[in-house]
């Protein structure tokens, strides 16, 4: 099954599984399958980030975000993102991936991905997000806090995930 099998079968099941907050987490249960395999017989590492796509539209759409995204013609699109790889997955292993907005800035929304398998992480990426109307305009993270419940409160963006955009930034902006 390729990616756009696993989106149909997640849009789905997405309506049968219980509903999430908006800021996460959201628990999206997969399966290494032989076409995710690289030359030595694990996931590739290019598929995990194929996967953590899936992950977060299973966040949006079972937190009702989705829907209000779509009614305005906004939708997210990838602006960075960074990956450390503990250990391997081998074929047929299920795992799942804990999907959490970390915080946000002016501009960009900032989500953890964390893929789990046998009670252990196996891989966490970090994605920086941005969000872009019908017409390519910019639409900001206030602009977003609009479409979720007065209830959700505001995470503190750690240090960390901004020191990482800031060099994401830099390295992205280098003329050389």
């Amino acid at each position: 099954m390729n990616m756009l099998g696993r989106l149909i079968a997640l849009v789905l099941r997405s309506s049968l599984w219980p509903r999430v907050r908006p800021l996460g987490p959201s628990i999206t249960p997969f399966r290494v399958l032989p076409g995710d395999l690289d030359l030595l017989g694990h996931m590739n590492n290019g598929v995990y980030f194929s996967i953590f796509d899936l992950a977060r539209m299973d966040l949006m759409l079972r937190s009702g975000l989705m829907s209000r995204l779509r009614e305005r013609g906004w939708y997210a699109v990838v602006k960075a993102e960074t990956a450390s790889f503990r250990s391997s997955l081998r074929p047929f292993r299920r795992f799942h991936v804990e999907t959490r907005v970390l915080g946000w800035d002016e501009r960009h929304l900032y989500l953890q991905h964390r893929v789990l398998s046998g009670g252990r992480t196996a891989t966490s990426a970090v994605i920086q997000a941005r969000f872009l109307g019908r017409d390519g305009e910019r639409v900001s993270p206030d602009q977003l806090l609009d479409l979720l419940p007065a209830s959700v409160e505001r995470p503190e963006l750690p240090d960390w995930v901004a020191d990482w955009s800031k060099s994401a930034h830099d390295h992205a902006t280098r003329s050389e």
